[in-house]
């Protein structure tokens, strides 16, 4: 069992979440297969996902200590419950439910509650939220993330929604403390029915992503 501040270390360390919304459980499993083999290691299996939970429970046992498996959509504290039981390392919303992360807290897994204004990022850490989703982000860009570190320098922010290899850096430099990256590695694999194109995509995000950390490093 790891202890929370090793989660959110792996998080802030892997920069790249991989938001997984497939149409069966097979094609899940397909898609985490390729993006772990790309160098993905952080994996958010969405409950829209048909039979989420078994995938979860799936990717649990067979990668145990080489992914940080997270649940996402999740709309209620019952459905975290399952997701943790499953074997989810942290919890992810598109909004602020005080139950969910009553619930994540309980188990000391990571929780992070979606919000989008300025209030709903304070009112989110008050209620002990670990990292706030900014969702969705794709609809403002890189300066909400700007703007709302201008009155809050120090929440924690993982922005979600039209986040790709062209604008990656730019999240980054405006303070995201990891992104949630979708359609952008997911889309093009599905369309055509090649999951190795999955694998490809990880593979150009990682090295993004580490290249950028060099970046803001050095700078």
């Amino acid at each position: 069992m790891k202890y929370k501040f090793e989660l959110l270390r792996q998080l802030k360390t892997n920069g790249i979440v991989a938001v997984i919304r497939a149409e069966s459980k097979g094609q899940a499993l397909k898609i985490v297969d390729f993006a772990y083999q790309g160098g993905i290691k952080a994996i958010e299996i969405t409950m829209t996902v048909p039979g989420a939970i078994d995938v979860i429970k799936n990717i649990s046992s067979k990668f145990s200590t080489e992914l940080l498996i997270g649940a996402g959509t999740i709309l209620d504290s019952e459905t975290a419950r399952l997701a943790i039981l499953a074997g989810a390392e942290f919890i992810v919303s598109p909004h602020l439910d005080i139950e969910i992360i009553k619930t994540a807290n309980r188990y000391q897994k990571v929780v992070m509650p979606g919000a989008m204004t300025v209030r709903e990022v304070i009112l989110s850490m008050e209620q002990g939220a670990d990292v706030v989703k900014i969702f969705p982000s794709g609809l403002f860009g890189p300066e909400i993330i700007k703007a709302i570190k201008g009155p809050l320098p120090h929440a924690p922010l993982m922005p979600t929604g039209g986040i790709n290899l062209n604008n990656l850096q730019e999240w980054f430099k405006a303070g995201a403390f990891c992104v949630g990256v979708g359609s952008s590695l997911t889309k093009d694999a599905i369309k055509k029915g090649d999951y190795a194109i999955v694998k490809d995509k990880a593979q150009e995000f990682i090295s993004k992503y580490k290249e950028i950390e060099d970046q803001i490093e050095n700078s």
